[in-house]
């Protein structure tokens, strides 16, 4: 019997499949078992086939593999989609009075579970919790404690009502009773449970919960998938600590409005996706010559244009290190897992205000969906540090004004980080443009200040080169040739990928970076390594392209640009392949 347990849900957009995949992953959490999601879901309210997987164990799980053990299939096209992750011994579960199921085909080798999920449901009090019998029906199949089930519905419908709560709990019960009834069967599934306390979130939610944490009282944003769900987080949150939140009519307006806060001295950020980082690159170079604090968060999607804005990629590299006109100095910071995404959210924000520099926080599809359980612990408020840099104050601003008693917000400063000063502060007063400037913010054309200007914000940058540690994270062998790089979402697939490369003998480093620009000089690994592989979800190899500019060496390259995130088997069948490749040559 496997160590994890994979199960899956699937049908139309509009079948409910989110919502009863979030309650079964809830109620698995509650149990005390690791849980790690994926969806896959087309970019419509109705019609177009739709899943949500889960994969759960009583031990860490960070990928999602190519298994299922048990499926809900609300439609065949779900079974047919699934048809290779299904095993001889895999259960389906599905409604054979529905129409468009009566003539199911289960393959051969497999377990059919036909339960009548409408009919039961409209006797517990209405067809629409059809998905919550057919959860029932899986208690049943896996002996998971139903307890744990009605957990998660009271968690889920506590607000609407106990009545609600209690005809869903019968919904589940009937389909948990009418398997155990009409099927003397003994599955190969048994869902222990733990007394283990998780935490059960996205990578969204993740950023959401780092900002407040770091002190974001302001955000202004445009809804578009998969970055939406950062606004939807902190509605309603953000206004506990005194913050606001405002739903701007484009993504044009929405950096507006949060530069116009961060100049007002609070703590800003945005979140959007591709097409919306394209329409603030304007802005964005407003923030960088204002000298603006302001975070950026770029929740990638498959491009260009609209592309598929539900399916994976991680396309935008070279947008964030290089987009917008002119030359302009910026901080890029990439998450590599869920937890991350809260630390380096936090992280983002000492950066933006100790040098002044717009950041970028880079995400993508897979990790803003992925709902995945931590220990509380994990996001330990206590050691959240907040930096706000370089602020003057009634005492301090002296320092800062020239002789007249003017303030100098772009003061020419030896490592290029110029002073800030919080509306109200007395003596304070002053302006920024998006024209070139002098110290006092007053437009200049002056070339001797031009040069000056221009040089001190890029000085800014290579101050927070030698003062902040840009170090990758590390896992493997570190005492292998054989180097695997990569960036982003990716680590989790890839640290599981590495156990099962072990279990052939074969040992790897791997370096997971999350910070791409700065990023950290690599070039002594890569060209000590006897073999280097790049793992990355885009098609031309964003991020190997900018090692080889580093190290001047080639590396192999592990593409990914089908909408869909790597799977840890997948990966080490991709990294074996690769290793055994002739080396790539200049």
């Amino acid at each position: 019997m496997p160590a994890d347990f994979n199960w899956a849900i699937g049908g139309e957009a509009g079948d409910g499949i989110d919502s009863t995949g979030k309650i079964f992953a809830q109620a698995l959490s509650r149990a005390g078992r690791h849980v790690f999601t994926s969806k896959d879901f087309a970019s419509r309210i109705r019609g177009g086939y739709t899943a949500y997987k889960v994969r759960t164990s009583v031990d860490d799980v960070q990928s999602v593999v190519d298994r299922l053990d048990v499926l809900i299939a609300l439609t065949q096209r779900t079974i047919d989609e699934n048809l290779d992750e299904l095993h001889d011994g895999s259960v389906i579960i599905y409604d054979g009075e529905r129409s468009t199921m009566a003539d199911v085909e289960i393959p051969e080798g497999m377990i059919g579970l036909d339960v009548p999920l409408k009919r039961l449901a409209e006797e517990a009090g209405g067809a629409i919790m059809r998905n919550v019998v057919a959860l029932g029906a899986a208690c049943e199949v896996t002996d998971f404690p139903i307890e744990n089930l009605d957990s998660a519905l009271q968690k889920r419908f506590g607000n609407k009502g106990q009545q609600l709560v209690e005809n869903n709990k019968e919904a589940a019960r009937s389909g948990q009773d009418y398997v155990a009834e009409e099927y003397d069967h003994e599955f190969d599934y048994d869902l222990d449970t733990t007394d283990n306390d998780y935490v059960l979130l996205n990578g969204d939610q993740a950023i959401g919960m780092g900002a407040i944490a770091a002190g974001c009282r302001f955000y202004a944003g445009y809804p578009i998938t998969p970055a939406t769900d950062v606004m939807e987080y902190l509605t309603g949150r953000i206004e506990q600590y005194g913050g606001h939140v405002v739903q701007a009519e484009d993504e044009l307006s929405a950096i507006n409005i949060a530069l116009g806060a961060a100049r007002a001295g609070a703590r800003s950020m945005t979140a959007t996706s591709g097409p919306g980082i394209d329409l603030m690159a304007e802005t964005f170079g407003l923030v960088a010559t204002s000298e603006t604090p302001l975070v950026i968060c770029d929740v990638m999607r498959s491009g260009p244009s609209t592309g598929m804005p539900t399916k994976q990629e991680q396309g935008d590299l070279n947008m964030t290190l290089y987009g917008g006109h002119g030359e302009i100095p910026r901080f890029v910071l990439a998450p590599t897992s869920v937890d991350e995404c809260f630390w380096k959210t936090v992280e983002a924000f000492n950066l933006a205000e100790k040098y002044n520099t717009p950041v970028y926080l880079v995400s993508d599809l897979a990790m803003a969906v992925t709902e995945q359980t931590f220990p509380p612990e994990a996001f330990d408020m206590d050691a959240v540090e907040i930096e706000r840099g370089r602020v003057v104050d009634d005492d301090t601003i002296g320092e800062w004004q020239n002789e007249k008693g003017q303030f100098k917000p772009h003061a020419l400063t030896e490592d290029g980080v110029s002073p800030r000063a919080f509306p109200g502060t007395a003596g304070g007063a002053h302006m920024s443009t998006g024209l070139e400037h002098d110290e006092l913010g007053r437009r200049t054309e002056d070339t001797d200040m031009r040069i000056e200007q221009v040089d001190k914000r890029t000085r800014k940058v290579e101050t927070a080169k030698e003062r902040e540690d840009w170090s990758p994270r590390e896992f493997g062998n570190p005492e292998s040739d054989q180097l695997i790089i990569s960036w982003g979402s990716n680590e989790g697939a890839l640290i599981e990928a590495i156990d099962l490369l072990e279990d052939d003998d074969i040992d790897v480093r791997f370096l997971s970076v999350p910070y791409i620009f700065p990023r950290p000089d690599l070039s002594e690994e890569i060209n000590s390594a006897d073999e280097v592989v790049v793992v990355e979800c885009n098609q031309t190899g964003q991020f190997a392209d900018v090692l080889e500019h580093d190290a001047l060496r080639r590396v192999k390259r592990i593409n990914k640009y089908d909408g869909v995130r790597f799977k840890a088997d997948e990966l080490a069948d991709e990294i074996r392949a690769a290793l055994a490749e002739e080396e790539v040559t200049a």
